[in-house]
This record gives structure tokens, C-alpha cells and sequence, in this order.
């Protein structure tokens, strides 16, 4: 298997600074989205899509912007705010297609709300790691493949903001220019590595999979929570924290741009217990959050009232961060030596591969089988325990007996982790 991916351009890259057949007209009336579905509908082959989102400033991930392009069509740029009528339309012209992404997951679920869903998947930053490339981002891969440099934009801007500024639209236009083209040079160089079937495995996982729901102790991820001291500090930190979520999701703005994580961690400290006390705490006093006191207030005082007994652990059992997912064993533990023999028998794989660890096998899955190894552990059983934990069968076949390995080299009776 030749595992090394294209060498990187040896002159200096030329910058990409305008879409080749020029900025498209947005696409926002009614009207100009018709011509739009046409024009896509007359395309051939698969299709370029972007979106791009406000997730720094708002708290939903919807979609403000969609890009397209597909060959004889050129490039689209919807404002799906501004067209105001049903994508149903377009979801007909569009869904059947092969759609080309980069990070497809961060795109997907925002397209799904808006009843754009592939029927097929190419993801160019999952080729990227497969085919073994040390830089993923698609200005790198760009870089690397293409010998076009795509200059710093505005992926992080407020992209619910009206009118959108013709520099943030031929960024956007950009994002998608290049997609059709990388995605036609990584298949080749994952065909050449003999990974494309591998690939077509991850892309599929990728498009169907059902994301878990978030986990009820995600409060834990606060910026500075570790310097919350007792347990009734990180109750109120919980409190205004869902409190916080509350308020955010009903207003459609960012959770940290309504009140910064270190204003909830400084409340955890100082324990208000009236309005002007509170109001006098960094993060408290702008208009925005003083319009909220008393709501603030009421979760402070919930978490007073909570029973010694109920307060939150310092270090929940299945502690994982407030993260989804299988937590890690803990330090000393039979599981926790299982996982770092298995992590040392895939990290030969990996280099013989050129394919990250986390890409071979999700860590859940690796988690899991550290904690609870099947009995007996043969080939066969870890299979099983693989397939259960939705690994690929890519994967499996790649990963179970060395997992077989590790797990016979630290045969003791599982222990409670």
C-alpha cells in the first residue's frame, strides 16, 4: 500500500483572491431562487455545498448563507433569511446529488433544519486525514493539492448580520470554488493509498449517523470551573448556567454573549444573595445582564436551597468533562492500563497507515472496551464489541486483533472503574 500522501507544492502558492467566473448576485427573493434551482438542476455531477453559521453570536446553528457549485452551473449564494419561502424546492434539486464538504459534521445538522440533506457524501477534510496529510484545514489542503492560497476571511464574522459586505460574500464564494476539485484529487490519492473504499465507509457514517444528545453535566466545561471551591459553589454554577441557557435559547444569542463564563465561576465565589450584590460582580453589571437580575438571583437561591446531600460532586462517578461519551478510566486502574496497552498496539497501525488514531477507531469505542472487555476476549469477541460501538467494518478489520493483543497482555478480572 503506497500510504504517502501527494508532496506538498514546492513553489509559492498563488493567493485565490476572486471566484473565477466573478461574484455571483445573491440570491435573495423568491424569485431569484427558482432561476437558482434551474440553474443547479441543469449542473452536472456532484455538488459543492457550504454553509455559513453564527454560532459566536448566536445560540442556534442555523444557517444564514448556503453556497453551492456544481460544474456548468457555477457558483450560488442563497440568503435563506432574505428569500423568506419554503427550500423545498431546492431539497428536490439538490438532495439526490453527491454533496462535496469540508468538516461535513459542522455543516450538516444546520442544513437538516432547513430539509437539505445529501443522498451521498464526500467530506474533504475526513480524505484529508485518511490520506495522511499533517495539515487538514482546507486552506492547507488547498495549498498542498491546488497551489492556491486562500486568504483569512471571515468564517467567524456575525453572518446574521443584513446586508452581508460583498467581501464576506466572495469569501464565501471562495469556500466552495475549490471543493469540486480537491474532492476529484483526494479520491485519486486515497484510491492510490487503497483507502477509498475506507473512506466511503466514514463518509457514509458520517451523513446517517443520529448525534447524541448533549450531556446533563456539560455545565462542568465552564471556563475556570476547577477554581470553584465546595459544592455549592458549582450548584450555582449549574443553576445559572442552565438558567443562562434558557434565556439565550429564547432569544437566539450566544449563551457567552449574554453572560461570560467568568461571571458565573466570580457568583460561585461571592454567593450573592440581593440584587445590588449581585449587580456588583464583573459580568453582572452591563444592561443586558442587569435586565435579567432577579431571573440571575432566583437560580443563585435554587441552589442554596438544595439539600447538602443533592449538591453536585466535585468529581461526578462517570466524570468525562461534561462531554458526551464513555468517560476515561481512572489513573491506576486495570482499565486504565487496558486502554494504554490498546492505544500502544493502535499507534503502530496508525503509523504504518498514516491515519490518526482517533480515525482508526472512535475513542468511545476504545473507552469502552477498556472498561468492559468481552469474555472471552478473542478476535472474534472484539469484533462484536467493536460493531456494537458503531465502529466501521473498515475499521474492525483493521483493529480487533491488535485490540485482541492488548487486551490478553492485561488479563486480570475487570475491576470496578
Amino acid at each position: 500500500m503506497n500510504d504517502t500522501p501527494a508532496p506538498p507544492a514546492t513553489s509559492a502558492p498563488e493567493p485565490l483572491l476572486a471566484p473565477r467566473d466573478g461574484l455571483p448576485a445573491l440570491v435573495d427573493t423568491p424569485e431569484k431562487l427558482a432561476d437558482a434551482i434551474d440553474s443547479l438542476a441543469a449542473g452536472r455531477g456532484p455538488l459543492a455545498v457550504d454553509a455559513e453559521r453564527a454560532s459566536s453570536y448566536r445560540y442556534s446553528a442555523r444557517a444564514y448563507l448556503l453556497q453551492f457549485r456544481r460544474e456548468q452551473s457555477g457558483t450560488v449564494l442563497i440568503d435563506p433569511i432574505a428569500v423568506g419561502s419554503s427550500l423545498a424546492p431546492l431539497a428536490d434539486v439538490i438532495n439526490p446529488l453527491e454533496w462535496v464538504l469540508h468538516a461535513a459534521d459542522q455543516d450538516l445538522p444546520g442544513l437538516a433544519e432547513l430539509g437539505l440533506e445529501p443522498a451521498s457524501l464526500f467530506d474533504t477534510e475526513l480524505a484529508s486525514r485518511l490520506a495522511g496529510f499533517e495539515r487538514v484545514g482546507l486552506a492547507a489542503v488547498t495549498e498542498q493539492l491546488l497551489g492556491l492560497s486562500l486568504a483569512k476571511g471571515h468564517g467567524s464574522a456575525d453572518w446574521s448580520r443584513r446586508p452581508l459586505p460583498s467581501a464576506w460574500l466572495n469569501y464565501a464564494a471562495l469556500d466552495v470554488e475549490v471543493l469540486l476539485d480537491l474532492r476529484d484529487l483526494l479520491a485519486d490519492e486515497l484510491s492510490t493509498q487503497d483507502k477509498l473504499q475506507w473512506a466511503q465507509e466514514e463518509f457514509e457514517y458520517v451523513r446517517t449517523r443520529t448525534l447524541p444528545p448533549p450531556s446533563p453535566e456539560r455545565w462542568r466545561r465552564t471556563t475556570n470551573i476547577h477554581t470553584v471551591s465546595g459544592r455549592r459553589g458549582l450548584a450555582i454554577v449549574r443553576e445559572l448556567y442552565a438558567t443562562r441557557n434558557h434565556i439565550a435559547e429564547s432569544v437566539d444569542l450566544a449563551p457567552k454573549r449574554l453572560l461570560p463564563d467568568t461571571a458565573l465561576v466570580a457568583a460561585a465565589e461571592h454567593k450573592p444573595r440581593t440584587v445590588e450584590q449581585l449587580r456588583a460582580i464583573p459580568g453582572f453589571g452591563g444592561g443586558r445582564q442587569r435586565r435579567h437580575s432577579p431571573t440571575w438571583l432566583a437560580a443563585i437561591e435554587r441552589a442554596f436551597s438544595i439539600n447538602e446531600a443533592d449538591l453536585p460532586a466535585k468529581r461526578p462517578p462517570s466524570d468525562n468533562g461534561g462531554r458526551p461519551g464513555v468517560p476515561r478510566p481512572r489513573p491506576g486502574t486495570d482499565a486504565a492500563q487496558r486502554l494504554s496497552d490498546i492505544r500502544a498496539e493502535l499507534t503502530v497501525i496508525s503509523d504504518e497507515l498514516s491515519i490518526p488514531v482517533e480515525n482508526l477507531v472512535p475513542a468511545d469505542a476504545t473507552r469502552r472496551i477498556a472498561h468492559e472487555p468481552p469474555l472471552p476476549v478473542t478476535e472474534s469477541t472484539v469484533s462484536e464489541a467493536l460493531i456494537a460501538s458503531e465502529v466501521r467494518p473498515w475499521q474492525v478489520s483493521l483493529v480487533s486483533k491488535p485490540i485482541e493483543k492488548a487486551l490478553l497482555a492485561n488479563s486480570g478480572t475487570p475491576d470496578e472503574d
